[in-house]
Parts: structure tokens; C-alpha cells; sequence
């Protein structure tokens, strides 16, 4: 069994995670009460963040990033993170709380970005879209597998496929991926 650490399909036999949060699209009409109702069942909060791409007012994003941030720091939840266009505003935004992890579901930024994120002790999870970018294949060619997951996020393509994308572009074997994510999966949510 492989750790797909943020995918929409509930009847994966993948090991992953239960997350509740308001997305950034929903930002304006989020209940952040909700979240906190929920927030004792779930392994995670998210997927919250930044997406400056979309036409939610930035403020308003930004308004409910930071509740749920102040929830997953109170109750020591780790974070699944939601970044379009905000890496900068994300990472600053994040150095104001002291969270158990964190980590950039469907990452795809610079290797540059990815090694200050890695450096400040944060995940990163590459799914289907990761081959489209040649800057995020060079990041996960890069990044330590001591912080690197594997997820299917919307994609129909099966995770072990993208493990398969991933080990070859690693240069490592598919069982060694998948002992890495595994490793790090159980260093986050069964600690």
C-alpha cells in the first residue's frame, strides 16, 4: 500500500489522510465554526490557503487562512496547503504560527521555492501536474525524500502511477519512494 497524502477519491485502497478546511475559492462564504465542529475527526486541516488566481478578494483569503491556522496551531493539527501565485505571501503568513507540519499539496513552484520551503521543515506533494512543469520536475528531482509525498489530488490516474513518474525522474526504485513517503507519513500523523 502507497501513502497518497491528498486525493478526492474515496474509494482509494492507498493510505492517506482525512483533512477538513475551507478551500481559498470558498473563502467568502466559509464557516469557519464548520471547521471547528469537524476538526476533532480528522487527521489534518485542509486544504486551506492562498490562490491568487482566483477572484475570492485576496482579504478575504487571507481572513480565513489565518482562522485556520490559529485552529491547527491550537489543536496541533498539521496543515495541507492550498498555493496558487501566493508563495511568497503563504511563506510569510506562515512563519506567524508554530504548526506540527505542513505541507504544499499539488506543488508546482521553482527549485528555488522548494528548497526554502524544505528548509524551513515543510512537506511537498507532487501529483499529475508536477510533469507538466519543467521547474517543479526539477524540484522534485531535488527535494530531500524526507519531505516529499505523492498524491492524486483530482486526477483519474491511479497513485501508482505517479509513483512510478516520480521514482523515474528520482532515479530510485518505486519501493523506495514509496518507503520514503510511508516514513514520512508516519513521522506526521502517528507520532
Amino acid at each position: 500500500m502507497v501513502v497518497d497524502i491528498h486525493t478526492h477519491n474515496r474509494k482509494t485502497e492507498a493510505k492517506t489522510i482525512e483533512a477538513v478546511g475551507i478551500h481559498p475559492w470558498h473563502a467568502a462564504t466559509g464557516n469557519i465554526s464548520a471547521v471547528e465542529e469537524q476538526v476533532s475527526n480528522i487527521d489534518a486541516i485542509g486544504e486551506i490557503g492562498l490562490d491568487f488566481a482566483c477572484d475570492v478578494p485576496h482579504g478575504e483569503q487571507m481572513r480565513i487562512f489565518r482562522a485556520q491556522l490559529a485552529i491547527a496551531e491550537r489543536l496541533a493539527k498539521p496543515v495541507v496547503l492550498h498555493c496558487v501565485r501566493a508563495f511568497e505571501e503563504v511563506m510569510r503568513v506562515l512563519r506567524d504560527y508554530h504548526l506540527s507540519a505542513v505541507i504544499f499539496h499539488g506543488f508546482i513552484g521553482s527549485m528555488e521555492q522548494a528548497q526554502r520551503a524544505v528548509a524551513e521543515g515543510y512537506y511537498l506533494s507532487f501529483g499529475e501536474r508536477t510533469f507538466r512543469s519543467p521547474k517543479t520536475i526539477a524540484a522534485v528531482r531535488n527535494i530531500p525524500l524526507s519531505h516529499l509525498f505523492v498524491e492524486t489530488d483530482e486526477s483519474s490516474t491511479p497513485i501508482e502511477a505517479i509513483y512510478e513518474k516520480i521514482a523515474e525522474l528520482r532515479g530510485i526504485s518505486i519501493a523506495e519512494l514509496a518507503a520514503a513517503t510511508e516514513e514520512n507519513y508516519n513521522r506526521i500523523f502517528n507520532s
